[in-house]
């Protein structure tokens, strides 16, 4: 069991963030201490990385949000994560399309800027 303080630095988030995740219900309230400290466990880091990655995937937090109630309830996930989860993967296709274009643009750039200078 580790104080938020700790599992802040863990994750790398500030303990006003985890403690919005809890405000948002994206993570479970911890127990407290006698001394009333919030008091996180193992499931809780991995929940954190959870929402982190899917952060980083271009997920919203309410697409996050109902990601995890629905597994905390045992419902089948499947058919609404794989649609959402498809969805995602067509955004990020579509945004390394556009990169593999400006790369291509930027290195014709690059090579002009070569030959001006030779």
């Amino acid at each position: 069991m580790v104080k938020i303080g700790e599992l802040a630095k863990a994750t790398g988030l500030s303990t006003k963030t985890i403690r919005f995740y809890e405000a948002e219900g994206l993570i479970p309230d911890p127990p407290r201490t006698d001394s009333g400290y919030r008091s996180y466990a193992e499931p809780d880091l991995a929940r954190l990385g959870f929402i982190l990655k899917a952060k980083r995937l271009g997920l919203s937090l309410n697409e996050i949000k109902g990601i995890l109630h629905l597994h905390d309830w045992s419902e089948p996930t499947c058919v609404h994560v794989r649609s959402l989860l498809q969805e995602k993967v067509t955004q990020i296709e579509t945004v390394i399309q556009d990169l593999l274009g400006f790369k291509e643009e930027l290195e014709s750039l690059r090579d002009q800027a070569t030959s001006l200078v030779d």
